[in-house]
């Protein structure tokens, strides 16, 4: 049995946390390796909505180990905040079921509201304000204060002094007051006894749960497309949201990793600025945002839509290291007459098969569509191929051609068993 790794194939929201979820029935350990608590997974089981943002989506469900991987930048306020608001929807977490990496780097308030001043400024690109990457430059600058920090205070006045060092030059620069080291002291020493308990070299933790032949399921938050390194530069994310990181952002070896699902929408999103070739800004997307409730789980802004492009899921499946694909949504499209997917660019007059990595191309790229016949009939709710109309099929079909990938999974709602398993990946 392979382990797995989900990631988001996309701009992010293609419905990560129930596939997950509904994996996770086949897994023993569920892993976050990467991003912080601007993730937004909803889950809907058996007609109760889950919202999680920081917890692996397979901590609903009872035995299994949920992990917080060294690759996230955890807030330990948010972490006890969705704690105790899970624990008020009948889910108890506790040491026993959720481990936090001793190594995470910590966002503090003053990451939020440095977060906050930028995006206030000229240069917004469209972040969660909730202090992600402004931790995640503290980790690379050897500045941050990490999880295991909080187990001995007699050596955090000197690191808060460091932080502090670099931070007040930049409150200074945006005009804020600077802070002082005896208020961040005081946050943490106010947050530490409710978080101390859930951290733990979560490297050993998977290494135990290797050795005893159990599966992991490692989480990917984000997509490709917001990848800092393969994403649209600048608007992306802060951390790798591409499948190597689940070894990096964990403690374990690539080799692992056993199948990479890429979790893929039946068209396409996105949240906030930059290059989307497909949008569509007429009644076609706002049809899509409708039906889809495409509504950000995490900011609640309105997400932008547009027809499905197989030429950025091509090349998020190689630079993901995609296996397969968990196509989702696939009931939105119910009722189009007909429906387009964009096969190819232009770019200045010249045709191009991939997204070119240079900001200014990506705004100038024209879609080249290919339109292929909807259906009537309604694919909600689908659990088996027989129940899908043929065009329905024929889609699907044409997607795999088009991305060179095939599907494993394919969603029919948000509830959890609405679900056609093709191939299981734990199965590689």
């Amino acid at each position: 049995m392979a382990n797995v790794a989900v990631i988001g194939a996309q701009w992010g929201d293609e419905g990560k946390g129930k596939i997950v979820d509904w994996l996770s029935a086949r897994a023993d350990v569920v892993v976050r390796f990467q991003g912080g608590h601007n993730a937004g997974h909803t889950l809907v089981i058996d007609g109760v909505t889950y919202k999680l943002s920081l917890l692996p989506s397979g901590v609903v469900r009872k035995g299994k180990q949920a992990v917080i991987g060294n690759g996230v930048v955890v807030d330990p306020w948010a972490l006890t905040a969705e704690i105790e608001k899970l624990k008020g929807q009948g889910v108890e977490i506790t040491p026993d079921n959720l481990i936090v990496a001793e190594n995470a780097a910590l966002i503090l308030p003053l990451h939020r509201e440095l977060d906050a001043a930028r995006e206030a400024g000229a240069d917004a690109i469209g972040t969660t304000k909730r202090g992600i990457g402004p931790a995640y430059e503290d980790k690379v600058g050897r500045r941050a204060i990490r999880a295991v920090d909080l187990k001995d205070f007699s050596t955090l006045p000197a690191k808060v002094a460091r932080l502090l060092s670099h931070h007040n030059a930049l409150r200074r620069g945006v005009g804020a007051e600077e802070i002082s080291a005896d208020t961040v002291l005081a946050q943490l020493t106010e947050i530490a006894p409710k978080v101390l308990g859930f951290i733990g070299p979560v490297w050993k933790v998977l290494d135990d749960a290797r050795k005893a032949s159990k599966r992991i399921l490692f989480e990917g938050a984000q997509a490709v497309l917001l990848d800092v390194d393969h994403g649209t530069y600048p608007f992306v994310t802060s951390s790798n949201t591409v499948a190597g990181q689940a070894a990096a952002g964990s403690g374990i070896g690539p080799r692992q990793i056993g199948y990479v699902l890429g979790i893929v929408k039946a068209y396409t999103t996105r949240v906030g600025e930059g290059p989307f070739p497909s949008e569509q800004k007429n009644d076609v997307g706002e049809r899509l945002g409708t039906r889809g409730a495409e509504f950000g789980t995490v900011t609640g802004r309105k997400r932008r839509c547009g027809w499905f492009d197989a030429v950025l899921v091509r090349q998020t499946c190689v630079t993901g290291g995609v296996d397969g694909i968990a196509l989702t949504k696939l009931d939105v499209l119910d009722g189009f007459d007909e429906i387009k997917v964009c096969v190819g660019y232009t770019l200045h007059g010249k045709p191009l098969d991939y997204l070119p990595a240079d900001a200014v191309e990506q705004a100038a790229i024209e879609p080249v569509y290919e339109t292929i016949p909807g259906w009537s009939e309604s694919t909600k709710g689908a659990r088996s191929w027989a129940e899908l109309p043929a065009n329905a099929i024929k889609y699907v079909r044409r997607i795999e051609e088009l991305i060179d990938a095939p599907v494993a999974l394919l969603s029919t709602s948000p509830e959890r068993e609405d679900t056609i398993l093709v191939h299981d990946p734990f199965l590689g």
